[in-house]
């Protein structure tokens, strides 16, 4: 028996700033699992775009984007003290791709079909051994259907704006909650109705609302989940 036999994949998908990151990335943690933020690698794609304009505005330059994917490298590192950060062709832009002015675009670069399945084919890469927690929009329904574990994540989008309003604030970074809510339903909007891999709920996923949940009780619940599946397993 390979030590993959042992692992399982586990899939975290929802809404933007329901917090599916952070709860992926303590999962992670706790079980010794790799953790992959899918979100943090079309932020970083954007990045590259708007540093060269090609990416401007909410537009996209689909033709030139397409052209430079196979030069666009992206992958994580992990930090002593700060959890794992995106380098993006080796540099480490994990603070600029939280921007605002990278949210207010993201979206639009993620519906180009060739960027997702650009990068799909990158995060499936990653979840080969197993052993694995990645997040994002499509993870339990494209990238890794046959995943053992899928939880899909929700909160009001009140509640999420102000999550991601407090996020920008500690960082330092200039923000309104109006702007904040705004971009937040912009995305919902562009996220559930784009034709190439909407987000969307797996028909397998256990659902989680965490609109009332602390850190706590919600890593506790995602603790408790694993267990059981991985019991079931063996």
């Amino acid at each position: 028996m390979s030590s993959s036999d042992n692992k399982i994949i586990i899939a975290i998908d929802g809404y933007s700033s329901s917090g599916k990151s952070s709860m992926a990335r303590a999962l992670a943690s706790s079980i010794g699992y790799r953790y992959v933020d899918s979100g943090a690698m079309y932020r970083a794609v954007t990045l590259w775009g708007l540093r060269r304009g090609i990416v401007s505005d909410g537009t996209v330059d689909e033709g030139a984007l397409i052209a430079a994917l196979p030069d666009i490298t992206i992958d994580f590192q992990p930090i002593p003290g700060e959890g794992q950060h995106t380098l993006l062709c080796g540099d480490d832009v994990e603070s600029e791709i939280r921007s605002l002015r990278v949210s207010d675009n993201v979206s639009q670069v993620a519906v180009i079909p060739a960027v997702r399945h650009h990068l799909v084919a990158l995060q499936q890469q990653f979840g080969r051994e197993k052993g694995i927690v990645m997040d994002g929009r499509d993870i339990g329904t494209t990238v890794f259907p046959d995943a053992e574990m899928k939880v899909f994540v929700d909160a009001s989008a009140e509640t999420r704006a102000h999550r991601r309003f407090l996020e920008l604030q500690q960082k330092g970074m200039e923000a309104t909650y109006e702007d904040v809510l705004a971009n937040v339903k912009q995305r919902d909007h562009i996220d559930t109705t784009r034709a190439e891999s909407p987000l969307t709920k797996a028909s397998d996923a256990i659902s989680l609302d965490n609109s009332d949940m602390t850190i706590a009780e919600q890593n506790e619940w995602l603790i408790e989940l694993y267990n059981r599946i991985l019991a079931a397993k063996r």
